[in-house]
């Protein structure tokens, strides 16, 4: 998701007047929100060289080795981005994707919608004979585990499970390409949010911590069974103020029995309430015209993100998308249940309706459809 300037106030008078150049360019990339700045305060070629170095790069989508040739920065809607969160806890793990969204920005680029696809949808994943897999039925967040596997025990590579990731969701949203991508390590959030001082989002109900204490740390391993015992970090409804690990641990509740009825689909409403809240706070002018503070914001969204713009670079899409800012955002709900083969689950499906939503994403129809089915917006803040 990337955030350009703010609009005006009810007299009409830009919340940006007295704000330097540099801190007026100021944009946000996807769900880690990179901030860039380009402008005279240390000269900017030296500027974008600084914070563009910071950020991950990687052949997301088999480019490379296909030969593709560097694209010139053009950029043109309407696009498609993938955005990937991952937890990484072990190197020698091959990771899961925990979060799978896609950013659609209309041909116009100062609109988008945000939808997340359910990391457990059961679907058909291609064979990919980069890492010797032969293709199966599985849960999506698979694909990324299947893809990232290495030859001769080396450690798994996460850009490469991105790639069988990437096509996956493809065969599913028939979406035919992705024009950027990106892989964000979910622990650098509590950093960034951290470098912000915290930031300011709705929680829509109580909700408590599975794994956390009040005080952060984490709760101990239940002896006579499954689960954890001890005290529980809790969220209440209502506006408040997170720091770094409570808001990556709010976003992380997925069960019923810590205040969350709707499973995972309530988790995916309140990572996009918590990425819109995020380029909020990012934005505010608490951190644009606080140079020590953005610069921290900015080092630390670069060293929690991987990056693919197919040949265009991270500033060429902060550039291009600069008219885009979160009150312009449409967060997306995508109706599903459950898959079963008798008593054992296999995973999640989408409803039918879901595949008119994608062929009206495909035919750039989606406000007409949004119009017709209300019900596929996300009604909370």
């Amino acid at each position: 998701m990337l955030v350009g300037e703010a609009g005006k106030n009810r007299r009409g008078r830009s919340r940006w007047s007295g704000v330097p150049r540099w801190a007026r360019l100021c944009t946000i990339f996807g769900t880690v929100l990179l901030l860039l700045s380009g402008a005279v305060l240390v000269g900017y070629e030296a500027l974008v060289a600084r914070y563009e170095g910071s950020v991950g790069k990687a052949d997301l989508f088999g480019d490379q080795a296909a030969g593709a040739k560097e694209r010139k920065s053009d950029i043109k809607g309407p696009l498609n981005i993938l955005l990937v969160g991952i937890d990484p806890r072990n190197p020698k793990q091959r990771p899961l994707a925990d979060s799978i969204m896609v950013l659609h920005v209309p041909a116009g680029l100062d609109r988008a919608y945000l939808f997340s696809v359910p990391r457990d949808l059961y679907v058909d994943i291609p064979a990919f004979p980069k890492a010797d897999y032969a293709g199966g039925k599985g849960k999506l967040n698979g694909a990324m585990s299947h893809g990232s596997a290495m030859p001769d025990g080396a450690d798994p590579d996460a850009a490469r499970g991105f790639e069988l990731l990437a096509k996956t969701v493809q065969q599913v949203t028939g979406i035919k390409r992705f024009d950027a991508g990106a892989i964000i390590n979910f622990n650098g959030f509590t950093k960034i949010v951290d470098a912000m001082g915290g930031v300011d989002m709705y929680i829509e109900r109580d909700v408590r911590s599975e794994h956390r204490k009040p005080d952060g740390t984490l709760r101990e391993g239940n002896p006579y069974g499954e689960g954890y015992i001890g005290p529980q970090a809790q969220y209440k409804k209502g506006n408040a103020h997170l720091k770094g690990w409570q808001a990556l641990d709010y976003v992380r509740q997925r069960y019923p029995r810590n205040g969350v009825p709707d499973a995972d689909y309530g988790r995916q409403r309140h990572q996009q309430q918590f990425i819109k809240a995020m380029a909020d706070q990012a934005f505010s002018a608490d951190v644009v015209t606080n140079p020590v503070k953005l610069d921290r914001v900015v080092r630390a969204a670069g060293q929690s993100l991987i990056f693919n713009g197919r040949g265009d670079s991270i500033v060429d899409y902060a550039l291009a998308l600069k008219d885009l800012r979160s009150s312009s955002i449409e967060t997306i709900k995508l109706p599903g249940g459950a898959v079963n083969s008798g008593s054992r689950y296999l995973g999640e499906r989408f409803e039918p309706g879901v595949e008119d939503f994608f062929t009206a994403l495909r035919n750039e129809q989606l406000d007409a459809f949004l119009l017709e089915h209300p019900d596929f917006r996300q009604t909370t803040k």
